[in-house]
This record gives C-alpha cells, sequence and structure tokens, in this order.
C-alpha cells in the first residue's frame, strides 16, 4: 500500500498531527512531496500510488497526473471543496473520493453557535457601550437566552447538521430548510422541514450552512430579507455571494434586524470600501469559521478514518459521487 501526501511539505504539519501521521504509515508507505505542489512534484510523489491525499494549494489532478498512478483507487481531500481537484477522468476511473466537510462542519457550526448566543445576549453592543462608558445596563433589555426562541437553519449538511445537534442543547424549536433534506434525515435532526419563507418569517435567528450553487446565489436579497423579524439575527458562515450585500447594508442601516453576524464575504478578502464596515450592528469576523489553527488537526485526523474505512471496507462518512457535486459546496 502506498499513499501519496501530495500537498505542500511545508503545509503538512498544520494538517496532520504526529498522532495522524503515524497512522498513516501503520496503513503502508507513506510517500510526501518534497516542495510545492507543481504538477512536475505532484507526479514525481504519486507514481505507483493507491491513494493519493490533497489540500489547500493542489491543482486538478488531471490525465497526467492520474497517468502516473495507474493503480489508484482512492483521493482523500483534506480541505475544503473537492471540486477544484476532481476531473472527469477521475470518476471515469473508478477512483472512489472523500473529502473534509465533516471536521470543516464542525468548526463551521461551532462558530455560528458562537455567534447565536453572542448575539442573542447582545454581547456587541454591551461591549461597544462599556467602553464608552455608558450607562452599565444600557441595552441590557436585548438581552434573549437561547429557551422558547425559534432558530432557522439554511441548508442540512454537515455544518447545518452539526449546527442542529448542538441546538438541542438548548430550549429552542428548530426549523430547516433543505430541498434535498428528506424527511427521515431531517428527524434523526430533529428538526422540522420548512419552505424558505416559512423558515424567515417565523425564526428569531437564522443560521446558513447552504453551498454556493447557482440556486443560492442571493438568496438572501431585498424582498427576502424582508421576511425576517425585525429583531431577527442572520448569521452566514457559509459562501458570501449566498447574501446580497447591497441589500443587506440598506436592510442594517434601516435597523430592521438585531444582528448580521457575517464570516464570509463576495469578493474575499472584504473590500475596504464595503459599507456594511461602518454600521455597528454587522459583526465581521475575517473567514475564521471551519477550522483554524490548531483546530485544522481534525482534518488529518479525519483523513486517517476515512482510510481505514475505505481499506476495511466500509462506507466512508463524506464520500463525494461526480452526481454530488452539483449540490455540494
Amino acid at each position: 500500500m502506498r499513499i501519496a501526501m501530495l500537498q505542500d511539505r511545508a503545509s503538512v504539519p498544520s494538517i496532520f498531527s504526529e498522532k495522524a501521521l503515524a497512522r498513516l504509515a501503520s496503513f503502508g508507505e507513506v510517500v510526501r512531496n518534497e516542495g510545492a505542489p507543481t504538477d512536475e512534484n505532484v507526479k514525481k510523489t504519486i507514481a505507483g500510488a493507491d491513494i493519493a491525499i490533497t489540500s489547500w494549494g493542489n491543482t486538478t489532478l488531471h490525465r497526467e497526473i492520474l497517468d502516473c498512478a495507474p493503480g489508484l483507487r482512492l483521493i482523500v481531500h483534506a480541505a475544503g471543496s473537492i471540486k477544484p481537484i476532481v476531473c472527469d477522468e477521475v470518476w471515469e476511473r473508478g477512483i472512489r473520493v472523500t473529502g473534509s466537510p465533516k471536521p470543516l462542519g464542525m468548526g463551521v457550526a461551532e462558530t455560528a453557535l458562537g455567534f447565536t448566543i453572542s448575539a442573542s445576549k447582545n454581547y456587541y453592543n454591551l461591549n461597544a457601550n462599556l467602553h464608552a462608558n455608558g450607562p452599565w445596563h444600557e441595552g441590557y433589555d436585548n438581552i434573549r437566552e437561547l429557551y422558547d426562541l425559534t432558530v432557522g437553519v439554511i441548508g442540512g449538511g454537515w455544518a447545518g447538521g452539526h449546527y442542529l445537534e448542538l441546538m438541542q442543547n438548548f430550549g429552542v424549536e428548530t426549523l430547516l430548510y433543505d430541498p434535498y433534506c428528506s424527511e427521515e434525515k431531517a428527524a434523526r435532526l430533529h428538526t422540522t422541514l420548512a419552505s424558505f419563507e416559512e423558515v424567515l418569517r417565523r425564526s428569531d435567528i437564522i443560521s446558513i450552512h447552504a453551498p454556493n450553487i447557482p440556486e443560492t446565489y442571493h438568496m438572501f436579497n431585498a424582498e427576502t430579507l424582508g421576511w425576517m423579524k425585525k429583531d431577527a439575527v442572520l448569521i452566514n458562515t457559509a459562501r458570501g455571494a449566498i447574501v446580497d450585500e447591497h441589500a443587506l447594508y440598506e436592510h442594517m442601516a434601516a435597523g430592521n434586524l438585531k444582528y448580521a453576524c457575517l464570516d464570509v464575504f463576495d469578493p474575499e478578502p472584504m473590500e475596504a470600501d464595503n459599507p456594511l464596515r461602518t454600521l455597528p450592528n454587522v459583526i465581521l469576523t475575517p473567514h475564521l469559521a471551519g477550522l483554524a489553527q490548531n483546530g485544522k488537526l481534525r482534518i488529518g485526523m479525519h483523513a486517517a478514518d476515512e482510510i481505514e474505512k475505505f481499506l476495511s471496507g466500509r462506507p466512508m462518512d463524506c464520500e463525494a459521487t461526480k452526481e454530488m457535486l452539483a449540490k455540494m459546496a
């Protein structure tokens, strides 16, 4: 068994702990890319491999690269979307593919939970008030516990699903909009499927976890934002293009939501003159959801988990097929 790690060698320690690397070595011979993930280096590293591991910085594993590993059986993408990595040739050769949406989704969901609690508790306004030497309880009447509220979730994939699981720790009702989600899966997530409009109209907090696909482009716009409660909280840790930022600015400038908490933007990095920067009721973070710093080590351990399942003939958690690409991030 030959496992080829194709990512930039310098990036390996940030994703694979020594424990994860030891697990990989227990499966077979591990060969690492000696430099940057150029085609030349990738071809050399993947030669004769049974399993290839890719990550951020890797480009498409095209025909010429795949020809160097005629026995390749599995690609494990230890990063975000698999779309930049795979091509039709991968599927035509019967190579199986798995990614990292499960560990990444955990980080995204936990970031969204942080926004959920802090916005409900009105941390941001209270913090600004105390820094400005304002009255001790200024804004205190705008605090809400996560109790007897309705939380709406847009997208029930790995991130949305984990967020829904986290919500089970609180006394809230949850609604899910996901046209690809079955009633059976919704029941496992202890949530209720609803239309997009119903979720927006009923929810006190809305957390976006949808993929960036044509169907979700600017699904939050001037009309749909108007369906939300004026004191609702909007959280976006998914993709910036899902929200029409111009419409959101107009909506927030008019004081129509309690907070909009944004971790993603369109484009990124966020433009210096983006007017959302000027609004105190818009909370901004620089795309830190997912996994950052030590959290990335979850990805390496997950990659080892997926390889172990593949080798033992068990279903992998995050296996992707060509048919799934159209509805994936």
